[in-house]
Order: structure tokens, then C-alpha cells, then sequence
């Protein structure tokens, strides 16, 4: 029997499992696919994430950070965003008295970086190479026999009669007190637990285009809003970078049956100078077009199970946060499952609810509500709005106040309030 089974290895998942090997528990993780080991000669990959300075300090303390900087890392110091040339925001690490912003960081290097501090731990058994064929929740697939509004005060004597149990087509079995899914928006475990979700997914695409340029890029990242959606450059380690197009799915349906030479020029003519100022030249790698969704669970937390990343929430990568929101349900997740209460009790499961399901749920609507109000107010060429974000982005660049509080906040040096 294990403390706690996760399905899915990737980079939430695995620095969860991290935190719950150092507290003591027994873990089994399920990872079908596990990520091609690192190799310093190879090109980076498409998947990257902006990490956060607060969730390098997670991952520090789960003692991941250290084998992740010893692959490659990019440092950002400076984020500016504009409408045009003559309405922008700049904002640096400098005024903040910060060494960065935070770091560019290939998703499976985070991943392999976690998977490598987990081998320390005897407590952590790795599921691989295998599929979840079946999820049991006591004695039926789905059960609900513990009303949810069960609140702090119960009796910790009082226990769930459940376990969760989960079959592989490996043949083997696994049972656990805790199930958590970390298995992706189109969560497994969030469906075998009927789980609802809201949201939609937008008119937009997103393509990613890595490139390598001619001389190294600026520790600088940048974003150009426009009615088709922004442009967006993310600096990379040595000369590598990588860029996000957003454009109508017809539009980017079309680029994706571009050469790479054609893919260059379409690029040029769409992306600001800012791209290749200096003459600074690039060479297009590679590029793959995803879509754009927004979807929240309506619970992260049911009898034996507990939802975490983007099992339970996906948001507009407008600003990078998706995985950022992810380590802070881990680091809230990880603030409960320290406390020492039995498992068994419904004192844990009403602490899960109240410290964990109810201020991440607050925390990632908040983000998501933010995130398509900049969506709603940045793709469109609507006259008032655009005279409105240019006033905006003009007044922000001379607050300087203001500026810091908002980079503050979005590096995660503050706590979101409500």
C-alpha cells in the first residue's frame, strides 16, 4: 500500500513526488514515457517554460534546481511588451534588486532534473514504460461516500474507508491512500473521478519556432501585441532562442507547410526589427503549432484523489505561467501533506480542501481572469482600446512604482491577494 500514487512523471508531477519522498511517504509514480536523457551536443528542444525566481526556490528546496543548471539554463533580466514603438513597458530585474527574472528552461530538462534528485529516495517506486488501464475508487469506479463539505472541525479519528486502486497493462497492481493526477489537461484521473471542467479554447493558435542566431541573444525577453495576436521572443542558452507566433489556426495551418528558408522570410516580415537588430542573422530549426485553452476543474480534491497542474487548470501562455501555477499547487500541496495528519483521516481531507483546493482554485481563476483581460485587450484594433492600451503602456513606463509592484508579483515575490 502507498501513501500516495501519481499518475504522470513530468515536471509538477515529479517535483511533487520529490516533496513527498522528503516528508516520509511511500510514492509510486506512473510515467508511460520517460524523457530522452540529456546530451549537451543537441539542439534545444521546442518546449520551453519561463520558471519563475519563486519556483527556482521550489525546486531548490527539492534539491532539483541543482542538476537543472547543470544542463542549460538561460537567465532573463529584462521583460518589455508594446503596442508600437512609441508605447511600451520595459521591465528589468535591476529595479527590483533582483540578479534575474527568472530562467528559460526546456520542459524536459526540469523533468530530468526532478527524475534525477528522485533516485536518492528508497521510498519511490517508478511505474514506466506502461498505461493505466483502470481506476478503482473503493469499491466502484467513482465513489463519493465522503460529502465534500466535510470542514476542519471533524474528528480526525474519523477515517475514509477508501483506497484508490489502479490497474496497468503491465499486469501489476497498485493501491494507495491518495491518487493524484498529474497526468495533463486531458487527465485520466480526473475523468475516472467524474470531475468536471469549464472553460474553452480560443480563437487562436500558438506556433513555437526555435532558432538559432548568428551571435548570442540578449538576456531579454520580449513580447509585440498586435490585432493577429503577439509576437514573442524568449532567449535561449548560447545563440539559440526561441519564438512564439500567435495567429488565427488558417493562418498558422499555412505556415506549417513552409520550408524553413520560407518560414524565415514569413517571419522577418512579421516579427518586429527588434528580432534581428544588429544583424544579428537566424536559422530556422523547427516549429510545431498548439492550441489555445482555458479549462478549470470544479473540484481539485474528491475522495481519494487530488488534482494537480494541469489536471486542474490550463491557462493562456499569454505571460508564461502555466507551469509557474503548477509549482505553487505543489508548494501549497506540500504545506498540507507536512502537517502529519493521518492520511486515513477526513481531518486530512477537510485540510486538503480548505489549505489547498480552495486558495489554489482563488490563485489560478485570478491568473486566468488576468490573463484573457490582457488577451481581450491586446488582440483586437478596435480604435478606443487601442488608444486605451497605448495610454496605458505609456503611462506604465514612467511609474516606476506601480511597474515594480506588478513584476513583483508576477515573479511570484508577492502573494496574490483577495
Amino acid at each position: 500500500m502507498y501513501d500516495f500514487c501519481i499518475n504522470g512523471g513530468g515536471m509538477v508531477g515529479a517535483a511533487l513526488a520529490l516533496g513527498l519522498a522528503k516528508q516520509q511517504y511511500r510514492v509510486a509514480i506512473i510515467e508511460p514515457h520517460l524523457p530522452k536523457a540529456f546530451d549537451e551536443a543537441s539542439k534545444p528542444d521546442l518546449r520551453v517554460s519561463a520558471i519563475s525566481d519563486a519556483s527556482v526556490s521550489l525546486l531548490t528546496s527539492l534539491g532539483a534546481w541543482e542538476y537543472i543548471e547543470t544542463m542549460r539554463v538561460k537567465p532573463y533580466t529584462g521583460l518589455s511588451v508594446w503596442d508600437d514603438p512609441a508605447h511600451r513597458t520595459d521591465f528589468t530585474a535591476k529595479s527590483i534588486d533582483v540578479p534575474q527574472l527568472g530562467f528559460f528552461v526546456e520542459n524536459r530538462l526540469l523533468q530530468l532534473g526532478c527524475h534525477q534528485a528522485l533516485k536518492a529516495f528508497d521510498n519511490v517506486t517508478w511505474f514506466t514504460g506502461c498505461k493505466v488501464t483502470g481506476i478503482t475508487l473503493g469499491n466502484s469506479s467513482v465513489s463519493n461516500s465522503v460529502d465534500s463539505s466535510v470542514n476542519s472541525s471533524a474528528d480526525s479519528s474519523a477515517s475514509l474507508a477508501h483506497v484508490a486502486t489502479l490497474s496497468l497493462d503491465s499486469g501489476e497492481t497498485i493501491h494507495a491512500k491518495w491518487l493524484i493526477g498529474a497526468d495533463g489537461a486531458a487527465s485520466q484521473v480526473r475523468q475516472s473521478a467524474n470531475i468536471g471542467v469549464s472553460g474553452w479554447q480560443y480563437s487562436q493558435q500558438a506556433m513555437g519556432i526555435t532558432i538559432e542566431m548568428a551571435n548570442p541573444v540578449d538576456a531579454i525577453t520580449w513580447q509585440e501585441f498586435t490585432p493577429e495576436g503577439p509576437k514573442a521572443f524568449l532567449p535561449m542558452f548560447d545563440n539559440y532562442a526561441s519564438l512564439v507566433w500567435y495567429d488565427s489556426p488558417d493562418e498558422l495551418k499555412r505556415l506549417s507547410t513552409l520550408n524553413a528558408a520560407q518560414l524565415k522570410q514569413a517571419i522577418i516580415e512579421a516579427f518586429p526589427s527588434e528580432l534581428i537588430k544588429d544583424g544579428n542573422d537566424f536559422t530556422v530549426l523547427d516549429k510545431a503549432t498548439f492550441p489555445l485553452t482555458r479549462a478549470h476543474a470544479s473540484r481539485y480534491v474528491t475522495d481519494r484523489v487530488i488534482l494537480v497542474g494541469d489536471a486542474a487548470h490550463t491557462i493562456n501562455p499569454l505571460a508564461g505561467q502555466g507551469v509557474n501555477l503548477g509549482f505553487r499547487d505543489v508548494e501549497t500541496l506540500l504545506a498540507v501533506t507536512g502537517d502529519g495528519i493521518d492520511l486515513t483521516s477526513l481531518a486530512f481531507k477537510s485540510s486538503l480542501i480548505t489549505s489547498y483546493e480552495k486558495p489554489r482554485q482563488r490563485d489560478n481563476a485570478l491568473m486566468m481572469s488576468a490573463m484573457d483581460g490582457f488577451y481581450g485587450l491586446f488582440s483586437n484594433d478596435i480604435g478606443p482600446i487601442k488608444w486605451f492600451r497605448n495610454q496605458l503602456l505609456s503611462v506604465a513606463q514612467h511609474f516606476e512604482p506601480a511597474k515594480r509592484e506588478v513584476l513583483k508579483y508576477a515573479i511570484g515575490m508577492r502573494e496574490w491577494k483577495f
